[in-house]
């Protein structure tokens, strides 16, 4: 048997000064059961092997309280009747506390107090590694937060995140973990065995969001889209887990948001098409995989072609025939679109200048703007320099951007807009009516014209909700002295009611589809253009 003999320093650390313990089964009763077994194990082998450990542990005082110890031990002797073991004890509590607090504020997102990003990600990698029957990633997305950060700034912003993680709290409960998973994104690991507890939670999250947020005497609707996916049914990995929660939380949003979205083998071929097209397109650009098509801008009082708009289209040989609905969402996301849109604006003046070599005149030809490209400090040079090469004056392009760009309150914003108006393009704001209307901001930005969005044109003249939008547009634009262009002309109905809009300029299929280049110069021919 083997007899402890402790100093004073180690019955202390223990909280059995009044008390030593008489055996080494005694001593071993002080130490946490999650770390006993291991204490006995390098015991045992001490007495048998010799040698020396050293341990961390966990000990359990008489009055309950738990301390942390470093234990280090050392065999003197080999025979196993006369092996003598000396060591020290450590109370390493402190030390422990502080490391634990370290890791905490690492894991932990500081506006919210949830887990952050790494946090969340290392606890659902320790659920996948203790093979339990099964648990569920559920990822949430606040819908239009990012407009109300905008708009407010960023100490509402603030405000509503710390709001929303309230409510994810209450929803998700002792169910599961939620973390913030990064800006408006939130995400939660829940243990699902009976498979029905994630779809339980998420429909909590839906119904809570429906109610509006309040700040500085305000109320806001932000309502949330989630995406579920199980494991191992959606995925073994973590990385798998998360994308495909993300891909059905994107589905949710797409269905009409504030709705929840379990993952389907269709997501998933949706999410290997999108690896296939981003993975092509990092290429296409080298490639000379992308053209060009021109839709004629036209009078709408005689049809006569006015100018064009250029639409871009890929052709990858692997892929085939890609519109841009299938590629540039990804684009936007993967950043190439910046590449993308400097190419389309040299493209466009190169063939604008061909076609005046040619002897023919549209007025201008229009290229969309994306809001990641119109945020790189060099778009006016880019302008500057395509105009220059192809010894095109300013008002032979058009630059049409998303709405997005009008909430952009910055200085930035405002030079960007005015080095473009110095160099004498037309500047246009796209789908006018769609996105954010921020009216001030239009009335304050030296831009040209707006873009009817077709999405309202559809609807007139039988549809009241269409038909006033369309003429709140119209009044806009006339008392700003704006130019309106309305997209997606298809009747003679929609003609006539734009025509008794005062709108005069237009586009659709009522009087051409998208052009190649060679169309678009024999559709000018036959109009003596």
């Amino acid at each position: 048997m083997i007899r402890p003999s402790l100093t004073d320093e180690a019955l202390r650390i223990i909280g059995r000064s009044d008390d030593p313990p008489r055996s080494l089964e005694s001593v071993m009763e002080q130490i946490a059961d999650e770390d006993r077994q291991r204490v006995r194990e390098a015991v045992e082998s001490l007495v048998r092997d010799g040698g020396a450990f050293d341990l961390e542990v966990r000990l359990r005082r008489a009055s309950g309280e738990l301390r942390w110890a470093r234990l280090i031990g050392q065999a003197e002797g080999r025979a196993p009747m006369t092996t003598r073991i000396t060591g020290t004890l450590q109370d390493i509590t402190q030390r422990r506390q502080i490391e634990e607090a370290l890791r905490s504020q690492a894991r932990t997102d500081p506006l919210t107090g949830l887990y952050n990003r790494d946090g969340i990600l290392g606890e659902l990698e320790r659920r996948l590694g203790d093979a339990r029957d099964g648990c569920t990633v559920i990822y949430i997305d606040l819908d239009r937060f990012k407009l109300v950060n905008d708009l407010l700034g960023h100490a509402a912003g603030d405000q509503l995140l710390i709001s929303a993680a309230r409510r994810l709290e209450r929803c998700v409960g002792e169910d599961g973990l939620l973390a913030r998973f990064g800006g408006d994104e939130f995400l939660a690991v829940v243990d699902d065995a009976g498979r029905d507890a994630a779809e339980t939670i998420a429909a909590r999250i839906t119904q809570a969001f429906s109610e509006g947020f309040r700040y500085a005497g305000e109320e806001f609707s932000i309502t949330a889209s989630v995406g579920l996916a199980r494991h191992p049914e959606h995925g073994r990995t973590v990385q798998q887990l998360v994308n495909n929660a993300d891909a059905a939380m994107y589905d949710a949003k797409r269905r009409g948001r504030n709705t929840w979205q379990v993952f389907t083998p269709e997501l998933e071929r949706q999410q290997y098409d999108r690896v296939q097209v981003e993975a092509q397109l990092r290429r296409a650009l080298d490639n000379d995989e992308f053209r060009l098509v021109y839709q004629p801008l036209v009078s709408l009082d005689d049809g006569r072609t006015f100018g064009a708009e250029a639409l871009i289209r890929w052709h990858s040989p692997s892929l085939g025939e890609l519109p841009p609905d299938r590629f540039i969402s990804h684009a936007e996301t993967t950043g190439d679109i910046v590449h993308i849109g400097a190419w389309v604006i040299g493209a466009a003046c190169r063939q604008m200048a061909d076609w005046r070599g040619a002897g023919l005149m549209p007025s201008r030809v229009a290229v969309n703007v994306s809001y990641r490209q119109f945020l790189t400090e060099d778009l006016p040079q880019i302008i500057a320099r395509a105009l220059d090469e192809h010894g095109l004056p300013g008002s032979s392009l058009e630059l049409e951007f998303t709405e997005r760009v009008l909430i952009e309150d910055a200085p930035d914003t405002l030079r960007t807009f005015q080095a473009l108006r110095e160099l004498g393009v037309v500047l246009t704001i796209d789908d006018f009516g769609e996105g954010y209307s921020a009216l001030n901001y239009l009335r304050r930005l030296p831009i040209h014209g707006l873009k009817l969005s077709q999405a309202f044109l559809q609807g007139v003249p039988g549809n009241p909700s269409d038909v006033a939008i369309c003429q709140a547009v119209a009044g806009i634009a006339r008392s700003l002295g704006l130019e309106v262009v309305a997209e997606g002309v298809e009747n003679t109905a929609q003609r006539t009611f734009l025509l008794d809009l005062g709108i005069h300029l237009g586009q659709g299929f009522l009087f051409a589809k998208p052009l190649s280049p060679d169309e678009f110069a024999a559709h000018l021919r036959r109009q003596g253009r």
